[in-house]
């Protein structure tokens, strides 16, 4: 067994190193890309190209998601805002626990939406919602409910938004570069240069390489660290109601209550507690697949929980 801020400090010290390793391989592919493309243009290696224009592009598209992220949601998953006396518990728990957190009390939003399930998002804590189905209002006791508004507030305390958001801006730089290389290759004609060598040559082959291989491991640990971060919203929801039996009993019925979430859809299905499709395979295929769902499996997350009680 282990304390709450020994789950908390070994959950950031893996999310860091994650990061880290993004980072550096971001740093990687950008390099071999831009040099490939630079050598395919007939310029002579160093430069780094194209980077600046991919890297301003992919900023933008993230910037306008950051910071409308919160309204694009809510209007997609038709949210209407929370009462507080037709949502008491809801709307008095997250008081409380923002109060407990340290943090402003987030904008409440419903989904009318039988299948139990919550999100939080925003850019930042004084912009941030978080929204919740009536059917998790619905099936939960008070405890639990404040398990998972508590774990929601955690992501909105630790800036999971903003991080994931620089995330995206690099994996979609590496993306456009790979994309930029590999149409050349197809659609374009290379220009000869008199003073081509070996080392240009091998620049041009890793350059091909990682345009095809860095989009798909770019993405691969991208959704990693999204793993990672909800392992740290877990341990850091108890650090705020110093009840794990709330948050282990409110993922349990989550996870057991098979109807899918009509209103998500592939582009918010990441912000929820739980994957809202209901798609889960327990096979070798299955153990696979977790490489690509932006949560770990309800299992592993109630066993690091259990490790807390």
């Amino acid at each position: 067994m282990i304390n709450i801020y020994e789950a908390q400090a070994a959950n950031k010290r893996k999310s860091v190193f994650v990061v880290v390793f993004f980072v550096l391989f971001v740093a990687l592919a950008v390099y071999f890309i831009s040099q490939a493309i630079g050598i395919y243009l007939g310029y002579a290696p160093g430069g780094l190209g194209l980077v600046g224009i991919a890297f301003i592009i992919s900023g933008l598209m993230s910037l306008v998601g950051y910071y409308f992220s919160d309204r694009i949601v809510l209007g997609i998953s038709s949210a209407r805002p929370a009462k507080r006396n037709e949502y008491f518990d809801f709307y008095t728990a997250a008081e409380n626990l923002a109060i407990a957190a340290g943090l402003a009390k987030p904008k409440l939003y419903v989904i009318e939406d039988s299948a139990p399930n919550a999100f939080a998002t925003g850019r930042d804590p004084k912009h941030a919602v978080i929204c919740a189905t009536t059917g998790l209002l619905d099936k939960l006791n008070r405890t639990e409910l404040e398990g998972v508004i508590a774990h929601e507030l955690s992501h909105i305390k630790n800036y999971d938004a903003r991080l994931m958001s620089v995330v995206a801006v690099l994996v979609g730089m590496v993306a456009l570069l790979g994309d930029w290389f590999i149409r050349m290759q197809w659609y374009g004609n290379r220009r000869s240069r008199d003073d081509d060598n070996k080392a240009g040559a091998l620049l041009l082959v890793f350059g091909i390489i990682f345009a095809i291989l860095s989009p798909i491991i770019a993405n691969l640990i991208k959704l990693a660290i999204s793993r990672r971060r909800e392992f740290l919203a877990d341990a850091s929801a108890i650090s705020i109601t110093r009840q794990p039996s709330g948050l282990i009993s409110a993922l349990q019925k989550i996870a057991a209550d098979h109807e899918p979430l009509e209103a998500a859809n592939k582009a918010t299905a990441h912000l929820y507690i739980e994957n809202p499709f209901k798609d889960k395979r327990h096979d070798a295929v299955g153990t696979f697949a977790n490489l690509f769902n932006t949560h770990p499996p309800v299992l592993e997350r109630i066993k690091a929980l259990e490790r807390m009680v």
